[in-house]
């Protein structure tokens, strides 16, 4: 099977990567292993939070400048402050393109409310979610925070003990919703994906808004767990325009619907443009061949090369196993590539349970380009991008999601500029 690029990991970096190289007519592959971070996601996307230095971060394109001095190696420092900023906007308007609407803008960063009730500052939020000006929320607010019977995964007490301390009047109850019992008495299948399955159905919408609604009371907002609009973004408008109050919603624990239905709707854009997803498959070597690109050889295709001109790696971290460490190293298992990362053992991790973890910086070393080494030398037509990069924390520093879609955009950039004007990388 030959196609113009190959994508090796199926999360938000893969797929943003492989969508924009689609509308410009590549023919492209994602080979994808399985669940992503996508899945376990909150829905919001972060940009930059928290400096290295731990200089939190209110406008993150202002705050670019800093970065490359305090993380040379930081993806965004390699691309450069104006490449990072003119991609941010480009993907915003992928997200858009793809049917996924979101909340907020590069300029300045925004609170959203997290399943705790704490407020963490953000880039992009669904509008569903409640969310505020860095400067906080409004005293007086009046919200109810309804649970589910049943339902462990979120847990409306603890949402409403932190909206207490930050001086807002919240209060919570629990709906019972008798469509949901042939699911509830098994816990383990009593999950927000599975729920979604059932609320979602049209015959629901009615006896859930009607739920809702009796519960309305002195309230000014209701707050309800992500547990319905998997496979249909518009039902939470829907369901709104029946309710009595306004209507806002929060994730859940993993599996979370707002990262499902946002890894959906990519992987649909993806394959609406003719781009072919390869699921539940691994790549296990791979070859150079001269004039005839690169050669995959995966799992399920041992004997049957995938073949391409460029190959992008998108395979993550050390959770998807894009990154692997052993007893005595940490290595990248496709390709065997040069990475950013500590050689004793004892200097991977820090003795504080919450202070940045050295290991997560860890991650493939690339030129400004985003191509790949292997022994000193550059690897051609091969790029890395998303959290298998190195030169970064993406929780400290709360860039995760913006690293793997800028330097998804920028590879993309890259590879079309070979086949004309633009980008002179030999």
């Amino acid at each position: 099977m030959r196609f113009d690029t190959i994508i090796v990991g199926g999360g938000l970096a893969g797929l943003s990567c492989g969508i924009r190289l689609s509308e410009q007519g590549r023919q492209c592959a994602i080979v994808s292993a399985g669940q992503n971070a996508l899945h376990f996601s909150s829905g919001s996307l972060d940009l930059l939070n928290v400096l290295p230095d731990g200089t939190a971060v209110n406008r993150p394109i202002n705050a670019l400048a800093a970065l490359s001095q305090q993380a040379p190696q930081h993806p965004y420092s390699l691309l450069g402050k104006e490449n990072v900023t003119r991609w941010v906007e480009e993907a915003e308007g992928l997200l858009q393109r793809s049917g996924i609407a979101l909340f907020g803008h590069a300029n300045e960063n925004h609170l959203r409310m997290t399943p705790l009730g704490i407020q963490k500052a953000t880039w992009l939020s669904p509008p569903e979610i409640p969310t505020s000006p860095l400067s906080g929320y409004q005293r007086g607010d009046k919200p109810l925070i309804v649970g589910i019977e049943g339902f462990m995964d979120f847990q409306p007490q603890l949402v409403v003990d932190a909206l207490l301390q930050q001086g807002i009047s919240a209060s919570t109850a629990y709906l019972h919703l008798p469509m949901l019992d042939q699911i509830r008495t098994n816990l383990s299948e009593f999950r927000a994906v599975n729920i979604a399955r059932v609320l979602d159905k049209p015959e629901h919408c009615q006896r859930l808004a009607d739920e809702l609604n009796q519960l309305s009371g002195e309230h000014d907002a209701l707050i309800f767990p992500a547990c319905f609009g998997l496979d249909d973004p518009d039902l939470y408008k829907r369901l709104a325009e029946k309710l009595r109050l306004p209507l806002m919603i929060l994730p859940t624990l993993p599996p979370s619907v707002l990262g499902l239905r946002m890894n959906n709707l990519l992987a649909k854009r993806f394959q609406n443009l003719g781009g072919v997803i390869i699921p539940g498959d691994i790549v296990l070597r791979t070859k150079m061949e001269k004039d005839k690109g690169w050669l995959l050889y995966t799992r399920n295709h041992t004997d049957i090369a995938l073949r391409a001109q460029q190959v992008v790696l998108a395979s993550g971290s050390f959770f998807s196993k894009g990154l692997v460490a052993d007893r005595g190293c940490i290595r990248e298992p496709v390709f065997g590539l040069d990475l950013l990362a500590e050689t004793e053992r004892e200097k991977w991790v820090s003795s504080g349970m919450f202070s940045p973890q050295p290991y997560l910086q860890f991650g493939v070393k690339t030129d400004a380009y985003l191509r790949v080494m292997r022994q000193g030398q550059r690897v051609n037509d091969v790029y890395a991008i998303g959290s298998v990069l190195g030169g970064y924390d993406p929780l400290f520093q709360g860039c995760g999601a913006g690293v793997s879609l800028v330097s998804a955009l920028a590879v993309a950039e890259f590879i079309l500029a070979r086949q004309g004007a633009g980008y002179e990388h030999e």
